[in-house]
C-alpha cells in the first residue's frame, strides 16, 4: 500500500521559501485566522436559529436559508476566488476577501429581520470565498519541504473542528446575551477579529500583482449557481409550502442545470479556455472517490449538527449555552484526533478513513436509542465524543489522501475543488437533512422531536456508511 504524500508534492518541486522562524508562523497564523473564521461561520448560527427564529419571527425555511444562504454563496463562489487570487494576487484578494467579509458581518449582526439576514449572510458567504482559496494558494507558494507538510496539517485541523467550535461558541455566545444583544454576537464577533486579520494581512502578506492574463469562467460560475439554487431552494422550502408543483419542477431543472454545467466547462476547455473544474484535476489518482466520499460525509455531518440543534433547544428545551457546550466532547474528539492523526503508522493512513466513517455511521444509528427517552445524558455526550473522534479521524485525512498525487501545478485548484465539495455538502445537508426532521416533527415537546430525531439517525447512518464504501475505493487504488 503507498502511503500518502504532502498534498502538492508530485511533479516539479515547490516554489516555497521555507521562510525561517518568526516571519513563517506569523504568516501561517495570519493565513488560519482567516481560514478558520470562514470555517467558523458555516455552523456557529446552527445554534443561534431558535433564538434568531423567536427575535425576527422567522419561518423555518427562512431559518435554514440563514444557515445555508452563507454555505451556498460560500460553496459557488470558492473556485471564482482561487480563480480572482491567480489574476490580481493571492494576498491582495485575501485581504479584499477579509474586509468585505467582515463588513457583512457587521451587517448580519445589524439586520432588522429574517430576509435581510438572509441577504447578507449570502454576501458573507461571498466575502469568504473570495478570502478562503487564498490560504492554500499562499501555502503552497510560501511554504516547502517539512514546513508545508505541517502547514497544510494545521489547515487540515482548521477545517475539521472549526465547524464544531461554531456550534460551542454560537451557543455561548448566545446565552451571554452581551447587553441584551441577544443572537446579534454571533456575527458581530467577527468584527473585531476580522479587524485584527486585516491589520496582520497588510503586514505579514506579500502583495503580488498576479496573472491579469489568468481567464475567468463567467458561463461556469453562472451554470453552477443555477444548479446549487435549483437544488436547495426546493429543499429548503418545499416542506413548509406543501411541496407544491413549482418545486418539483425546479427540482428537476437543477439536473437540466447540471447536465449543461457539464457541456459548458467541456466548451471551455475545447475552446484553450481555463473551465472551473478541469478534466485533467479529475483525473488525478483518488480525487474522485475522495470527493465523492467528503461531499456525502459533509452533508450527513451537517445535517446532524443543524437538526441537533433544533432539538436540543426547541424539542428538549435546553439554554444556547447548554446546547453549544452539548457538543464540546465532538469538538474535542474532532480537534485532537485531526491533529493527531498523522502519528498513525503511515501504511494506515488510507485505511484509516473508512474505519472513521464506518465508527461515525455507529453512533449516528445509536441516536435512535440514546434519544429515545426524550432526555439527555452521559452516554449521549460519550456518543458524542466517538463521533467527534471518529469523523475527525476520517475528515482529515481523506482531504489530504485527495491532493496526495495531484500534481504541483494543479494543487491549488484541486484544493479549492475539495473546499467546494465540502461546501456543497453542508449545504445539502442542511437543506436535506434539516426538512427530513422538520418534516418528521408531529406535533410539539421532547418526544415529538426525540422520535423525528430517531429517524433522522437512520437516515444519517446510512448516508455515512455510503461514504464509508466509497472511500474504500481509495484502498483499492493505494495498493
Amino acid at each position: 500500500m503507498t502511503t500518502i504524500a504532502p498534498a502538492g508534492t508530485t511533479g516539479a518541486a515547490a516554489p516555497g521559501t521555507n521562510p525561517p522562524g518568526t516571519k513563517s508562523t506569523a504568516v501561517l497564523a495570519t493565513l488560519l485566522v482567516g481560514q478558520f473564521m470562514g470555517v467558523l461561520d458555516t455552523s456557529i448560527a446552527n445554534v443561534a436559529a431558535p433564538t434568531i427564529g423567536v427575535e425576527l419571527r422567522t419561518t423555518g425555511a427562512q431559518l435554514q436559508l440563514i444557515v445555508s444562504g452563507y454555505l451556498i454563496s460560500y460553496a459557488v463562489l470558492l473556485i471564482t476566488g482561487a480563480r480572482l487570487g491567480d489574476r490580481i494576487g493571492h494576498g491582495r484578494m485575501f485581504r479584499f476577501g477579509a474586509a468585505f467579509f467582515t463588513l457583512m458581518s457587521l451587517a448580519c449582526g445589524l439586520a432588522p429581520n429574517g430576509p435581510t439576514l438572509i441577504v447578507f449572510r449570502v454576501l458573507q458567504g461571498a466575502g469568504a470565498a473570495m478570502m478562503a482559496p487564498q490560504v492554500m494558494s499562499l501555502i503552497q507558494r510560501l511554504f516547502g519541504g517539512g514546513h508545508r507538510a505541517r502547514a497544510l496539517s494545521l489547515y487540515a485541523a482548521v477545517n475539521s473542528c472549526g465547524i464544531v467550535v461554531g456550534q460551542v461558541l454560537g451557543g455561548v455566545l448566545v446565552s451571554a446575551n452581551l447587553f441584551g444583544s441577544g443572537w446579534r454576537p454571533v456575527f458581530l464577533v467577527n468584527v473585531p477579529i476580522g479587524a485584527a486579520l486585516l491589520w496582520l494581512a497588510a503586514r505579514r502578506l506579500p502583495a503580488e500583482s498576479g496573472d491579469p492574463a489568468r481567464r475567468m469562467d463567467l458561463p461556469g460560475v453562472g451554470a453552477l449557481s443555477v444548479t446549487v439554487a435549483a437544488l436547495v431552494i426546493p429543499l429548503v422550502l418545499g416542506n413548509e409550502l406543501g411541496w407544491p408543483t413549482w418545486s418539483w419542477i425546479v427540482l428537476g431543472g437543477s439536473v437540466i442545470a447540471f447536465v449543461g454545467f457539464v457541456l459548458i466547462e467541456r466548451s471551455v476547455a475545447a475552446a484553450g479556455g481555463a473551465p472551473l473544474v478541469s478534466a485533467r484535476v479529475l483525473r488525478s489518482p483518488g480525487l474522485a472517490p475522495a470527493a465523492v466520499s467528503m461531499m456525502i460525509g459533509m452533508a450527513v455531518y451537517a445535517g446532524y449538527l443543524f437538526s441537533m440543534a433544533l432539538h436540543l433547544q426547541s424539542g428538549l428545551g435546553l439554554s444556547a449555552v447548554r446546547t453549544g457546550l452539548m457538543f464540546s466532547p465532538m469538538a474535542i474528539g474532532f480537534g485532537a484526533v485531526g491533529l493527531l492523526w498523522r502519528r498513525l503508522p503511515a501504511r494506515w493512513h488510507v485505511a484509516i478513513i473508512p474505519v472513521g466513517l464506518t465508527i461515525a455511521a455507529l453512533a449516528y444509528a445509536a441516536l435512535v436509542p440514546l434519544l429515545a427517552d426524550g432526555h439527555t445524558g452521559p452516554w449521549l455526550e460519550l456518543n458524542l465524543l466517538v463521533l467527534g473522534s471518529a469523523t475527525g479521524l476520517a475528515f482529515s485525512p481523506l482531504f489530504t489522501v485527495a491532493l496526495a498525487e495531484v500534481k504541483l501545478t494543479d494543487a491549488a485548484e484541486a484544493s479549492g475543488l475539495m473546499t467546494t465539495v465540502m461546501q456543497l455538502g453542508q449545504v445539502i445537508g442542511v437543506a436535506t437533512i434539516g426538512t427530513l426532521f422538520l418534516s418528521r416533527l408531529d406535533g410539539a415537546g421532547p418526544q415529538a422531536s426525540s422520535d423525528a430525531m430517531g429517524i433522522t439517525g437512520w437516515v444519517l447512518g446510512f448516508g455515512t456508511l455510503v461514504a464509508a464504501g466509497i472511500s474504500a475505493l481509495l484502498l483499492r487504488r493505494r495498493r
